[in-house]
C-alpha cells in the first residue's frame, strides 16, 4: 500500500477528476460572472473587452421582463386600483395641509409681492381657510380623473424599461436575487459534474494516451458542465412522479419562493408611487396629464386667488391674472410628486400591489413562470459556452504539459 501511494503515476491519474472538476467550478463561475458583470463595457469597444451580457442588452432584456412577467400578473389599472386612488388622494391633502399656508405665501410673494404683502392678514387667512376647504375635493376630483384615464396616462412598460435601464445594478438584482439558488447550483454542479467526466477521462486515458484525450476532455467538461447545469434548472418543465420523487427543473420547483422575490423588488423598487407618479407626469403622456392638473386647480385659482375674483384681475390686470393661474398650476404639478418621497407610505401601497402580484405569479404554468429566468441564459449563452470550453481546453493543455510531460502516442 506503502509503494502504491508513493508512485507518482497514481497521482498523475488521481490529479486527473479532481483538475476536471476545478475546471467545471471554474468555467461554470466565470460564466455567472460574465452574465451580469461588468455592469459597463471595459476595454475598448466594440469588440477588444467585455460587458455582462445582462447590462449589455438592459433595455432588452428589461423589456422581456415586462413582456414575460409583469404584464401576465398585474394590469395598468389593476395596479392603480391596489395603490388606490381614495388612499392616495388622502395621503396628498394629509401631506400638503401643514404647508398649505406656505405655499400659498411662496407663489404670491414670488408673483405679485407688492398686493400680497399688502392685503391684511385677515383678509389673507380667507384665502388660506378657502385653499383648505377646497383641496380635499380638489384632489379627490384629480386622483378620480387620473384613475380613470390611467391605461391612457401610464406607460408602464415604458416606464420599466427606462427604470432598468437606467439602473443596471437593479436589473441585475432582479435576476440574481430570484434565481439564487439556480446560480449557485450552477457553479457548485461545475465541480461534482466535472469530477464525474474526469473519470471517465482517467479510464480514456488509461487505455488510450493519445495526445488529444486530455484537451478534448478538458473541452467538454468546459462545455457540457454549464449546458448540464441549465437543464437540470429548467428540465422536464412539468413535474414528473417516479415512485415517491417528484421530478422537475429546480427553478420551476420554487415557484412560490421565487415569486415572493421578484414581486418585492417589481413593487418596493419599480412599479413604486412615486416612480408611477412621475412617469406619469414625466412620460409620454406628461402633456395632457399636467393640462388635466391645470384643469382642476382653475377653480380654486379663481375662487380663492384674492377677495373675489374681479377684485384680483383689476389688482393683477387680465395679463397678471391669467399667468398666476398659469403658475399656481404648475406649483400643484410640483407640489403633486413631493408626498411620494414618504418611505412609510411607499412601502404601505407596495405591500397592497405585492399581494396580488405574488398570488397571481403563483398561478402562472410553468412554461409562462420559466420566462422570468430562462432569457438570462439564452441571451448570448453560445458565447458562455465557447468560453468555457476554451479555458477546458486550455487546462487539458496544461495538463498534458505539466502533469504527464507532454506524453504523445
Amino acid at each position: 500500500m506503502t509503494s502504491l501511494l508513493g508512485n507518482p503515476e497514481l497521482w498523475q491519474y488521481l490529479s486527473i477528476p479532481m483538475i476536471a472538476a476545478i475546471i467545471g467550478w471554474c468555467t461554470n463561475w466565470l460564466a455567472i460572472k460574465m452574465t451580469f458583470f461588468p455592469l459597463e463595457f471595459v476595454g475598448k469597444p466594440p469588440w477588444l473587452g467585455w460587458q455582462g451580457i445582462i447590462p449589455s442588452k438592459a433595455g432588452k432584456m428589461a423589456s422581456i421582463s415586462v413582456d414575460a412577467t409583469i404584464s401576465k400578473i398585474g394590469t395598468v389599472r389593476e395596479i392603480f386600483e391596489q395603490i388606490d386612488p381614495r388612499v392616495l388622494a388622502t395621503h396628498i391633502v394629509h401631506s400638503v395641509d401643514p404647508r398649505l399656508e406656505e405655499y400659498v405665501d411662496e407663489l404670491m410673494l414670488r408673483e405679485h409681492p407688492t398686493f400680497w404683502e399688502n392685503l391684511p392678514a385677515s383678509a389673507r387667512r380667507i384665502v388660506y381657510e378657502r385653499v383648505r376647504r377646497a383641496t380635499p375635493q380638489l384632489v379627490d376630483n384629480l386622483v378620480g380623473d387620473v384613475a380613470d384615464n390611467i391605461e391612457d396616462l401610464l406607460d408602464m412598460k415604458g416606464m420599466v424599461v427606462e427604470r432598468l435601464t437606467t439602473d443596471k445594478q437593479l436589473l441585475n438584482r432582479t435576476f440574481l436575487e430570484c434565481g439564487e439558488a439556480e446560480f449557485r447550483f450552477i457553479v457548485n454542479s461545475g465541480f461534482y459534474f466535472g469530477f464525474l467526466f474526469g473519470l471517465i477521462q482517467m479510464t480514456v486515458w488509461y487505455f488510450f494516451q493519445n495526445w488529444w484525450v486530455l484537451p478534448v476532455f478538458g473541452l467538454m467538461v468546459g462545455w457540457a458542465t454549464n449546458w448540464i447545469a441549465l437543464n437540470v434548472i429548467f428540465r422536464p418543465l412539468h413535474a414528473i412522479k417516479i415512485g415517491p420523487f417528484r421530478i422537475q427543473g429546480l427553478f420551476l420547483k420554487r415557484q412560490h419562493e421565487v415569486a415572493e422575490s421578484f414581486c418585492h423588488i417589481v413593487t418596493h423598487d419599480i412599479l413604486t408611487v412615486s416612480n408611477i407618479i412621475n412617469a406619469i407626469l414625466e412620460g409620454p403622456s406628461g402633456d395632457r396629464a399636467r393640462n388635466m392638473v391645470k384643469q382642476h386647480i382653475k377653480p380654486l385659482v379663481d375662487e380663492t386667488a384674492g377677495l373675489g375674483k374681479a377684485l384680483t384681475q383689476v389688482a393683477f390686470g387680465p395679463t397678471g391674472f391669467a399667468t398666476m393661474r398659469h403658475q399656481v398650476g404648475e406649483k400643484a404639478i410640483e407640489i403633486s410628486q413631493e408626498p411620494f418621497d414618504d418611505p412609510v407610505f411607499e412601502v404601505d401601497r407596495a405591500r397592497a400591489v405585492e399581494s396580488i402580484m405574488v398570488e397571481r405569479m403563483r398561478a402562472l404554468s410553468p412554461a409562462e413562470f420559466q420566462d422570468l429566468l430562462r432569457p438570462c441564459f439564452q441571451e448570448d449563452e453560445i458565447k458562455l459556452i465557447l468560453v468555457g470550453a476554451a479555458l477546458g481546453f486550455t487546462a487539458g493543455v496544461c495538463q498534458l504539459i505539466f502533469v504527464f510531460g507532454g506524453a504523445l502516442s
